[in-house]
This record gives C-alpha cells, structure tokens and sequence, in this order.
C-alpha cells in the first residue's frame, strides 16, 4: 500500500467509489478500494431481479468521461449497467487497487497523525490520509418489522438479495411493497405463479415510460460520429432537468402531470372498482414517479389479486391482514426498498474528538454539499445527505462531489495538512438554507416517502437542479474549511 499518508480509502465500488478511484488514478493519487462483495457493481451487482432496469435513459446514467455507444435500450437493463461498470473498472485499471470480501466494520480518525483506520470484518487494517464512503443509499435492503415474520416456513427474500433458485412457477406468491423494484418484478413474475397477492399500502404514482430499443444502425452513429453521443446525453440531461420544476420550483404545475398519469391509469385499467384503489391521494411527485409500461395490465390478469388492507401479522403458512383474513402463501418477495433515509455509514465512524458520526446525526443526518461533515476531517460522502433527486441523474451529482472530495484531497497532500474540516457554522448555516427550501417543495406536501426520515426531517434529496448544486459543490471554497496540522 505504500506510505498511508499519501493514500486515500473508499468504501464502495458502486458508481461512487469507482469514479472516485479513476480521479485518483488520473491524478497520480495511491488509493484502495475495499468492497465487501465478490465483485465491483454496488447496486447494479445486488439488485438483479426480473425485469431490474433503470428508470434514467441509459446515455445519462453513466459517466461523463466513459460514455458508451453500445446501450441496446434507451434506459439500460440491470446486466448491462452492471457489465458497463466491470468495463469502467477494466479499462482504467482499478482491480489491482479493489481489496475483495473486505467489509469495513469501523473506521476512527487518528488527529495525531492525521489517518484514517478502517478494520473489515476479517480483521484487517488499512489507513489512509482521506476516507471516502461510496456506500450509496441503495446498499441496505429496508424489510418491514412485521410480526411473526421468522416464523414463516415459505420462503422469503427481498428483491436485492433475489433468491432465482427458489422456482415461482404454480407457487402462490405475496408479494408486499409496491415501489420502484416491484413494478419491475411483478409483471415478470405475473405469468409464471399460480397466485400473486400484492399488499399495497400506498398506490404510486406511475408514468408510461418512454422505452425503446436502438437499432444496430443508431448504435453505430453514436459509436462514429464524433460529438454525437455527448449532444444526444446533453439533451437528455436538458430534457430531464426540467422535470425540476414542478417538484422544487412551482408544485402546482404538478396538476397537468397528474392528469397525464390519471389519463394513463385510466387507459391500461379498464375496472373501475380497481383503479379507484390505484388512484394516489397525495400529490405528483411527493413520493418518487414510477415509470413502467406493464405493470397496470399485470394487476389485471386474473390471477392477481391487489390487497390494500393492512399486513397485521405473519404466521407459518401465511399473512393475517387487518380485516381478520388469513392469506396462504408459498413465498414472500419483499419489494420495499432500502434504508436510505438512515446513515449513510453503514459502519461506526468516530471523527477528529472521537464522536461517533450517528451520534452527529441523532436530530438527521446532515453535511456540507452533502460531501463534508464537521468534526470528520478528511471524510468524504458520496451520495451523502440531501444529493438524491427526483428527476435527474445521479451520477452527474456524484462526479461534482468526486470534484470536491479530490480537490480537498489534494489540498491536504499538497500542503501536507492533517486534515480539512468543514467549519460547523458553515455546515449548519447550509443545512438551514436546505431545509427551508425542502418546505417548499412538493415532497413537503404531507405524504410519508422513503426520502424522510423516522422524524419526517428530508434528509435525502437536493431541492434545486443539477447544475446549481454542481455550480456550488464542484469547486470548494476553502475558506469554509478548517486547516489541521499535524502535532509537529
């Protein structure tokens, strides 16, 4: 590993953590990747269920300096995202640097020498002057605490740990959750069970997505003619950055989307008794927008039967709803999404006065350009808090933190500092700035989502366009930071 004083840990190799290693690597920067895994993807290795595919077109959901001309949709399936990144990882030689099966179980600042020391759950140790988390929000799978769940004999998984040994076919399936990974699922599973029971708490609200197939030809255009792949990836960033508008900007012009998503429930159910208990009762846009084309005409075939009353319980054959029904089932596929409101941390992270970083983030977790937090020296969240969208890419948010994490990285090797730590009011007097306007969005509109946290603080999303927060994260003022130097 060479000299940890010169070297930089990232935790993750999901887009965060391997479009960190390739600004390192380009800037001549010793760096280690520790994955827990058996292979380099993050959430595009984990999430390969039926039907798993993006909802951001494909030519947007990469990196800005690996476009890739060879997309065979215009919003990429799980297999070749997942292929996208092993060739990311190839092509600019991070394998050599990714330590495999390391899970880092703690990470503590040392301020005396100015290191970071993870310790994985094989015992491991490895330091670092920088510490870069690309653990992602969309790395713990969110499982409800239902009662009697472990009593169940059936089987039972959620749609990120997807179980493709388990045989579905004639089996009577309850499938609980109705988010963005079950509106994949479902309709591939539909066909094969003999029953499918979806327990739906809240409708959601679904647009018809805009999908289609690039012909060997168009694949060839943006393969050879110059400019064309970067032109057509502007236009969709473009196109896609005015979806902004009516969550963060102006909310009422929410109204017109949700008469398009209406007039589409309308045409894809025909039963009138079923889309009344599709029909959302909360605003466009509160919860995350669902795009898919199948999932509607999947709730009506006849073996499907949608249950909106509540799971009370679970027992060994089955679920008990709250209407006194008991449920029998086969297996149990839980699509309820991941802990993404909770820290981003995975793992006990103690900073510079050894306070733990959950202890930080007792009142929600917070930061600076949601990159930096006080008290952290030299700690860098990608994807950390308040950078989620909900209408754009966000890989184009994670590279301007990768901008900011690498410029404060080489600040620190350049002038031989201990460490850059955010200054508290900075940090503070920007978490305020965020919150109010959170509250005039649209996801302040009185719905429940995952974007909340147990508190009802947003701590997840960004409530501006893309290229503000790049504009601002980008670049880092150093004079909002706090130079540390090292005891003599």
């Amino acid at each position: 590993m060479g000299d940890p004083r010169n070297h930089v840990l990232i935790v993750g190799s999901g887009f965060s953590g391997l479009g960190m290693a390739v600004r390192l690597k380009q800037a001549g920067v010793d760096f280690t990747i520790l994955e827990q895994a058996d292979e380099v993807g993050g959430t595009w290795r984990d999430n390969h269920y039926p039907g798993a595919a993006c909802d951001v077109p494909s030519h947007l959901y990469s990196f800005s300096f690996e476009r890739w001309p060879g997309w065979s949709r215009m919003y990429g399936p799980q297999r070749e995202i997942f292929e996208y990144m092993r060739h990311c990882a190839r092509k600019y030689g991070l394998y050599p640097h990714v330590q495999l099966g390391a899970q880092a179980t703690s990470a503590t600042f040392d301020p005396r020498e100015g290191l970071w020391n993870v310790t994985t759950k094989d015992g491991r140790q490895f330091q670092g002057r920088a510490l870069v988390s690309g653990t992602g929000a969309l790395s713990r799978p969110a499982i409800p605490e239902l009662p009697g769940l472990a009593s169940f004999e059936g089987a039972a998984f959620h749609s990120a740990r997807w179980d493709h040994a388990y045989p579905l076919e004639g089996k009577r399936v309850a499938v609980v959750g109705t988010g963005a990974s079950a509106i994949q699922f479902v309709p591939q599973i539909a066909p094969k069970v003999g029953r499918l029971l979806l327990f739906q708490r809240t409708p959601p609200w679904i647009l018809p997505k805009p999908d289609f197939a690039f012909s060997e030809r168009e694949r060839a255009l943006f393969e050879n003619v110059p400019g064309l792949s970067w032109a057509f990836r502007q236009f969709i960033w473009a196109r896609q950055e005015i979806g902004a508008v009516p969550m963060v900007i102006e909310p009422r012009l929410g109204k017109l989307i949700e008469r398009l998503a209406l007039r589409f429930l309308e045409k894809q159910v025909p039963d009138p008794a079923l889309r009344k208990r599709l029909t959302p009762s909360y605003r466009i846009g509160c919860k995350r927008i669902l795009l898919t084309n199948d999932y509607y005409p999947a709730l009506s075939r006849p073996n499907v039967d949608l249950i909106t009353e509540g799971i009370e319980r679970v027992d060994a054959t089955g679920l008990h709803t709250v209407d006194g029904k008991h449920h029998a089932v086969d297996a149990i596929l839980f699509g309820t999404g991941f802990q993404a409101a909770d820290a981003v941390c995975p793992y006990p992270v103690l900073g510079r006065d050894g306070r733990s970083l959950d202890a930080a983030w007792q009142r929600g977790a917070e930061a600076y350009l949601g990159t930096t937090v006080s008290g952290f020296p030299n700690l860098y969240l990608l994807m950390g808090p308040n950078t989620g969208l909900g209408h754009n890419s966000m890989i184009y948010m994670i590279e301007a933190q990768i901008e900011h994490a690498y410029r404060c990285i080489e600040r620190v090797l350049s002038r031989d500092l201990s460490g850059l730590d955010v200054r508290p009011e900075v940090q503070a007097s920007y978490n305020e700035e965020l919150q109010r306007r959170l509250a005039r969005t649209v996801w302040a509109s009185g719905c429940r989502s995952w974007y909340q946290n147990k508190e009802g603080k947003n701590v997840t999303l960004w409530p501006g366009f893309t290229f503000e927060f790049r504009l601002r994260a980008e670049r880092p003022d150093f004079s909002h930071y706090e130079e540390l130097r090292r005891a003599g």
